[in-house]
């Protein structure tokens, strides 16, 4: 028994280490907020009532440039499942991701109330692109890069996921002093259509930082559109300017 013991410990000795898994590519404390907000995802008149108004305008958006009915469809960060399943409403077949549970199971339940169909999972972007590689028609990723640590990681995750010629569509913030005073101070603090604390300045993207991301992940950017909202008459629309809200549509190189 100690002769088998020696060269036990022998053969650990001699042994190559074991590879660690790389850290989650999320923020606790972003998964831990928007959890506790989870059973207000479908209420049009709560704190998710700005998803719920612009959903139209990026939908349609996203249809001008992809076709979705029939696609295979990858929505990333899909949190209770608005765009998830208003783009399985129009015909594709529809997966979302999220790393937080509880908005994951609002989107299960809210999806057996529509009777909508979507598969949904919890996963890291990342790691079901080492899972599935070329793997969907259309990947979508709004409203998320502006909170994970690495948006760059998740850039290169949906470039993964896409099959070459694909589509990826992002949204996020810009990172400038009108962004800061509209998204943050505005937002969140005078007209109180978000949450305190719902984002941090120090994570909004520029245009130019997020079509770099996507050049090195072997995306080509498409179209570029910027979202405005008048705190007047509370109306959402779509215009060039970019200065704070806006999206990118991507094409994966066939290359």
């Amino acid at each position: 028994m100690l002769a088998f013991a020696l060269t036990w410990n022998l053969m650990n000795d001699n042994a190559p280490p074991m590879a660690s898994k790389p850290p989650l590519n999320a923020d606790p404390e972003e998964l831990r907020k928007f959890g506790d907000l989870a059973h207000r995802w479908w209420d049009k008149t709560g704190e998710f009532a700005p998803l719920h108004a612009i959903n139209p305008l990026r939908l349609d958006w996203i249809a001008e440039r992809a076709t979705l009915k029939g696609a295979r469809v990858l929505d990333v960060g899909c949190g209770g499942g608005i765009l998830t399943e208003s783009m399985a409403a129009r015909g594709a077949d529809v997966t979302g991701i999220d790393l937080s549970e509880k908005p994951l199971s609002v989107a299960s339940l809210h999806g057996l109330e529509s009777g909508v169909k979507v598969r949904y999972e919890k996963i890291a972007a990342e790691d079901i692109a080492a899972r599935e590689p070329g793997s969907f028609d259309i990947v979508t990723c709004m409203e998320m890069l502006e909170h994970v640590p690495d948006p760059a990681a998740v850039v290169q995750a949906c470039a993964t996921l896409v099959k070459p010629g694909g589509q990826v569509i992002f949204s996020t913030i810009n990172r400038n002093p009108k962004a800061y005073l509209f998204a943050v101070i505005g937002a969140e603090y005078l007209l109180r259509l978000l949450p305190r604390g719902t984002h941090d300045y120090q994570r909004f993207i520029t245009p130019s930082e997020l079509t770099r991301h996507t050049r090195i992940a072997g995306l080509s950017m498409t179209a570029m559109m910027g979202l405005h909202f008048n705190p007047l008459t509370r109306r959402y629309w779509l215009a060039p300017n970019v200065d704070v809200n806006y999206m990118i549509a991507t094409v994966r190189d066939a290359g």
